[in-house]
């Protein structure tokens, strides 16, 4: 399911950016570090008292900008507030109540969103000063006194924030439909790809509005199955359309994801990986899902020979290093090349990243590569791992059982990752080990 959207939004300076780097510093901590992966700064991942939301830290002004301030700031407050399920408004105690505070106040209003007040800077521990009360004059209700730099308030506040959070609904419920998103930059030619696939096949096409805002399901039926593809191309670009808009696209395509099995992550055959690529794709990978690349506008690519593909394959892994184990296609949306075998290729992976082994497997393959590679060893202690089972699936989630989990390298790990994937052909799922240190007495 798609997480909620707690938008940050205020004035310049007023500690926006402090507060979002604060409150996301919590779940960001714990997300697994990806090398190849940038990451903008604009949303993250925040969980509090077990529920978790997309937080967008609106950012505001742009440098680059030629708008005056205060039109930049509405139409950063407009897009935020339009996307979100929740809106933060980021004050500052040292300045007080400020016009434009007022102004972004009642956009607010208008809005008819939940809104949390937050009256940033009360670094001083106790009771808020008397210039604290004047923000009840923005009529949103009892304000949160909130130190970003020092973390005080920040509990509350996010406590007043889970008061507004929509509840789970049953979304997630299996409907036997492989929930696709097609997900990559503007103009990769997404939709052409939805609109050939929903076209080719004449069983069981119907559009269904879209749970999550921009977007639009399209349900298929085929003989490999029943797809629900996840249409992102709302999230084109426009024409001269202002970067703090823009920016919206990346968080729209991660809502996709956050409700997808599959992940399709487009690619312009003429353009090659873009650092908008890296970041939708690292997100699919940190959320665990299985992947693929399709490579599309094959048809454009002019004086291919028989060595273009391998070629242009041989880049794209280097690309994807950070993902080693995803599949590409090379695809044409317009002309359907390929595009009938993308069907069988969703299902391969989504079915390896819902696979599962037993104990007795897993434990014949770790005798096997532990006499193959013998584990590594430190002044002359050596790791050793009892056993291992699978935890979890989707992605896949395996834990080991060793006597010392700092002899356990990540070179070791990626090895065993490998052997893995190679015994069980895990191709397009990630895998995720966890560890775990016996006590030395019952080993």
């Amino acid at each position: 399911m798609a997480k909620p959207i707690v938008a940050i939004v205020g004035r310049p300076n007023v500690g926006k950016s402090t507060l979002f780097n604060k409150l996301a510093g919590k779940r960001l901590s714990i997300v697994e570090d990806t090398p190849g992966v940038t990451r903008d700064r604009i949303y993250a991942p925040c969980e509090w008292l077990g529920h978790t939301f997309m937080l967008v830290d609106t950012g505001g002004i742009e440098p680059q900008s030629d708008d005056v301030i205060l039109s930049q700031m509405r139409r950063q407050a407009e897009v935020a507030i339009e996307r979100a399920d929740v809106a933060i408004l980021v004050t500052n105690i040292r300045d007080g109540v400020t016009a434009t505070d007022q102004d972004v106040a009642q956009m607010l209003l208008k809005s008819g969103k939940p809104v949390v007040l937050c009256v940033n800077k009360c670094d001083s521990v106790g009771a808020p000063p008397p210039e604290f009360y004047e923000f009840y004059n923005l009529g949103l209700g009892d304000p949160v006194a909130v130190s970003s730099v020092h973390g005080h308030g920040t509990g509350d506040l996010l406590d007043e924030v889970l008061k507004y959070l929509p509840e789970e609904d049953a979304e997630d419920v299996d409907d036997g439909h492989i929930k696709v998103a097609v997900i990559g930059k503007p103009n990769a030619g997404k939709s052409s790809l939805i609109n050939r696939m929903a076209g080719e096949e004449r069983v069981i096409v119907s559009d269904i509005a879209g749970t999550t805002r921009d977007a639009v399901d399209t349900e298929v039926e085929n003989e490999f199955g029943k797809f629900t593809f996840i249409d992102t191309a709302g999230i084109r670009r426009k024409s001269r359309v202002l970067d703090s808009i823009e920016r919206y696209s990346v968080l729209r395509a991660f809502m996709a994801v956050d409700r997808a099995d599959v992940a399709v992550i487009m690619l312009d055959a003429t353009q090659g990986f873009t650092e908008q690529d890296s970041k939708v794709a690292g997100y699919a990978h940190e959320q665990g899902k299985a992947c693929i690349v399709a490579v599309n506008k094959w048809d454009a690519v002019e004086d291919k020979t028989d060595k273009t593909m391998k070629e242009f394959t041989d880049k794209l892994k280097n690309d994807f290093s950070f993902m080693s184990y995803v599949p590409f296609i090379f695809i044409s949306a317009k002309t359907g090349q390929r595009v009938g075998k993308l069907y069988e290729l969703i299902k391969t992976v989504y079915e390896h990243n819902c696979f599962r082994a037993t104990t007795g497997q897993l434990n014949d393959l770790l005798s096997v590569a532990v006499a193959r590679v013998e584990p590594p060893s430190d002044k002359g202690r050596r790791l050793k791992i009892y056993y291992m089972t699978q935890a979890s699936t989707r992605p896949p989630a395996f834990v080991a059982f060793v006597n010392r989990r700092d002899l356990f390298h990540f070179s070791y790990q990626r090895y065993l990752e490998n052997q893995i994937r190679n015994t069980f052909n895990l191709d397009g799922t990630p895998i995720r080990f966890i560890i775990r240190e016996r006590d030395r007495d019952d080993a």
